[in-house]
């Protein structure tokens, strides 16, 4: 049966708030949070170490999806045209996943190129406005200025050395998933103190 302190500790856990529910689900998975954090402390070390080998790691990783998601569109049309659906949106959106995915795979140097001349476009578009907002206020002028000025010559050096755009490019993302992966990590290891002192407590008022 169980025992008086144990009733009042369930009792207790269950008019506890779902905020406090989850944070004792988290630090029952603690483990996991910290798998994650470790997967992208590696990632991240990979791509600042090998940033063209993650940048063509990438480029298939976008072809395999485009392709299985060309994939299930055709077959979502098919489906459709047996039950007298329209289907000819859905034949055309599997059509170009397939032929991205292609083109990906076949030709991974243009998909690169492709992506960064696109975020140098809107690098300098993003420059361009905010560097003509700054002549049309006095608050913030200068910031407004320089963050222009940066995403204009950032925009054009990529476009001017799309590979070197590429490589920092790929460093950002080395960076960030470091980032966050030591901060998954951190999380990990508070969240497995908590639990191990939620543990200990239950066990000590079921005693």
């Amino acid at each position: 049966m169980m025992s008086s302190a144990t009733r009042d500790y369930v009792g207790t856990y269950s008019a506890v708030s779902p905020l406090d529910r989850l944070g004792a689900a988290l630090a029952r998975n603690w483990w996991l949070i910290g798998l994650r954090g470790v997967l992208g402390v590696v990632f991240g070390v990979i791509a600042l170490m090998m940033p063209i080998a993650t940048i063509l790691a990438l480029v298939l990783l976008f072809s395999a999806y485009m392709l299985v998601d060309g994939a299930f569109a055709l077959y979502a049309a098919i489906r459709a045209a047996q039950q007298r659906e329209h289907w000819g949106l859905l034949v055309l959106q599997g059509a170009a996943s397939i032929a991205a995915g292609v083109i990906a795979f076949v030709w991974p140097g243009i998909t690169v190129l492709a992506f960064v001349l696109l975020i140098a476009a809107w690098s300098i578009v993003s420059g361009g406005v905010m560097l003509a907002a700054a002549f049309r206020t006095d608050a913030g002028r200068w910031w407004l200025a320089l963050d222009g000025v940066a995403g204009l010559v950032f925009g054009i050096l990529m476009i001017i050395a799309p590979l070197i755009g590429a490589i920092v490019l790929t460093w950002w993302l080395g960076i960030f998933s470091l980032v966050f992966g030591v901060a998954l990590i951190v999380l990990a290891w508070k969240l497995r103190s908590r639990f191990h002192n939620r543990r200990a407590a239950t066990t000590a008022m079921a005693a």
